[in-house]
């Protein structure tokens, strides 16, 4: 199997090249190396290395920043993943697309299913969006896989910056009326590593954990599992606030639950969040 991977360097894409199974072949690309806003850069790096799987883990995620800077979060969400997809279907290569549960508004009471009405709420989902339908539009052979709350070992996420913050300050005040499902970003890469074993059918997969939380009862899961692993010379203490006390450029869905029936048809189970979150704090440590 020759991969083509975009977003090399982002949590995602550390976690796949470490997941990579014995034989396959891989060019991790990053920014540097393979701008996918440029279509022509794009058709001709396919076109040398000719990949049976392209898998696009590049994206603008910096949620807030993207409502002052729409137009560079539309070229790489919508405009980057066309091009991709749009060499994919010249080269008859696979494609699996890494979209978000921001593509939601967050006023479902139950999780949310593939064929649920989208409705993003700020520039970022909307340009998920837009790359959703950009890749299905030119190649509707391509996958999608919505995921959401990501964390790793890797890059910038909620667990670092959890850690950090338990460091330095004396309290905590965390967001406690939004609800979703942290993922581990292992867990993503070894779904689309299965997918790729399989003929799955073209079209949307949701992927996330196995449980539901707010943003403050996952905060103090990280802070119990930091305690076990000696991490802290000592534990703030976490004060639930609502959303309306942490203002922010973008709005979040309250609730973003992403049900995981259809993918779990290949034997992919939801991420066990909780056991990835021991092991990541591990690793990180």
């Amino acid at each position: 199997m020759k991969v083509l991977l975009t977003g090399a360097n982002g949590q995602l894409g550390r976690c796949f090249q470490d997941r990579l199974p014995a034989g396959w072949q891989i060019m991790a690309t990053d920014t540097d190396t393979l701008d996918i806003t440029d279509a022509a850069r794009v058709d001709q790096t396919v076109a040398d290395f000719q990949p049976d799987l392209i898998v696009n883990a590049a994206a603008y995620t910096a949620v807030d920043k993207a409502e002052s800077d729409a137009a560079r979060a539309a070229l790489i969400n919508a405009v980057g993943p066309e091009n991709l997809a749009r060499a994919a279907q010249r080269a008859r290569a696979r494609f699996v697309h890494i979209s978000t549960d921001y593509v939601f508004d967050g006023t479902s009471s139950t999780p949310y299913v593939e064929t649920d009405p989208t409705h993003p709420l700020g520039v970022y989902g909307a340009t998920k969006l837009d790359g959703e339908r950009a890749v299905m539009r030119v190649y509707p052979e391509s996958i999608i896989i919505r995921t959401a709350w990501v964390f790793s070992e890797y890059g910038s996420n909620f667990v670092k910056t959890m850690l950090r913050l338990a460091a330095e300050r004396d309290q905590l005040s965390i967001v406690d009326d939004q609800r979703g499902c942290p993922t581990y970003a292992g867990d993503i890469a070894q779904a689309i590593i299965t997918l790729a074993g399989e003929k799955p059918a073209e079209g949307v997969y949701h992927f996330c954990g196995d449980r539901e939380v707010s943003w403050k009862e996952f905060t103090d899961e990280i802070l119990a599992c930091a305690a076990r692993l000696n991490l802290l010379a000592s534990l703030p203490r976490v004060k639930g606030i609502g959303t309306d006390q942490y203002p922010t450029a973008a709005q979040r869905p309250g609730y973003s639950t992403l049900s995981c029936e259809k993918i779990a048809r290949y034997g992919i189970r939801p991420s066990d969040w909780a056991g990835a979150l021991d092991s990541c704090m591990a690793k990180i440590a």
